[in-house]
């Protein structure tokens, strides 16, 4: 392993490289396999301007914790406790993500090919303290996450956990995956009901990353997903354990990137759950107790590079 721009570990096994910056969220800054003069990016690649911003959003991939997405107006009641987030009105209304992406992490451990993160949040406006740790492997030239959060407060904690990977797009890109309905969205991408598979949005079918617009939640997703560029002969598969089985896309027209995450909720799930709201993949942490969800990016090759 090597330390490379500031703050950067790079770890890598045989032709596999992945670039970890822990300060800015505990963000990936890259993952790429180098064949002699050629690298691909199975991610996208971190750009100097990138990295001196800051922001884990512009970089390749950051950890979800302590839930994916957004929760309504960074408002919630769980437990007869009424919970009000930290959000900017303009930039953040509904305080997107949470905490694991906004703040720095320590490594704990690391070597050639593997490292270990970790974050702990003190309660605060979040009134639950835990402690987040992240593994990152390289294995067979794919890259293997774990995520797990400890419960370090005396009373049970809401909890989604995931992982929001960016991808290249074009290259003739297509997305497929096994889902069973999705969730509609509002003006402010907040959930309004479940519904059935669109003939242009429907992953079983294939998704041309080139020509859909989607920001969206998946149910029933079986935790496997297949990325393919035909026009550099590259794929890639995500596999995710349960409780990641949600799948969310977003493909943002005409900006060089996709995102399918691995996450364990629905978007907004804590409120979802408070009216009723079943199949929202809210988890229940106990004090003490730990949940862990792990992803794997195993790439491959479909025509020979030199």
């Amino acid at each position: 392993m090597t330390s490379g721009q500031a703050g950067i570990l790079t770890l890598s096994a045989g032709d596999a490289e992945v670039d970890i910056a822990p300060a800015i969220g505990g963000s990936l800054a890259g993952f790429r396999w180098r064949r002699g003069a050629h690298a691909i990016d199975w991610l996208r690649p971190t750009t100097p301007d990138a990295l001196s911003g800051g922001d884990a959003g512009d970089l390749a991939c950051f950890p979800l914790v302590p839930y994916s997405n957004r929760v309504r107006g960074g408002r919630f009641t769980f437990g007869g406790r009424v919970v009000t987030l930290p959000i900017d009105p303009v930039e953040d209304p509904h305080f997107q993500h949470g905490h694991g992406c906004r703040h720095p992490w320590s490594v704990i451990e690391r070597d050639g090919a593997a490292a270990v993160l970790s974050y702990a949040h003190a309660a605060d406006a979040w009134p639950w303290a835990y402690t987040a740790r992240q593994s990152l492997r390289l294995v067979d030239g794919a890259l293997h996450l774990e995520l797990a959060v400890t419960n370090d407060s005396d009373r049970i904690m809401p909890l989604g956990l995931g992982f929001h990977p960016y991808f290249p797009s074009g290259r003739g890109g297509r997305l497929r995956a096994t889902v069973d309905a999705m969730w509609a969205i509002d003006g402010e991408v907040l959930p309004t009901e479940v519904v059935p598979l669109r003939p242009n949005a429907d992953p079983r079918r294939g998704l041309d990353l080139d020509r859909v617009d989607l920001d969206n939640v998946f149910t029933g997703w079986n935790g496997r997903a297949e990325i393919s560029w035909p026009e550099i002969g590259a794929a890639l598969a995500i596999e995710a354990d349960p409780p990641l089985d949600f799948l969310v896309i977003y493909v943002p027209a005409s900006q060089g990137f996709f995102c399918a995450e691995p996450v364990s909720n629905a978007t907004d799930a804590f409120n979802l759950v408070s009216t009723g709201q079943r199949d929202t993949g809210m988890i229940e942490l106990a004090p003490g107790a730990t949940r862990r969800a792990r992803t794997r990016l195993i790439p491959r090759l479909t025509t020979p590079h030199q």
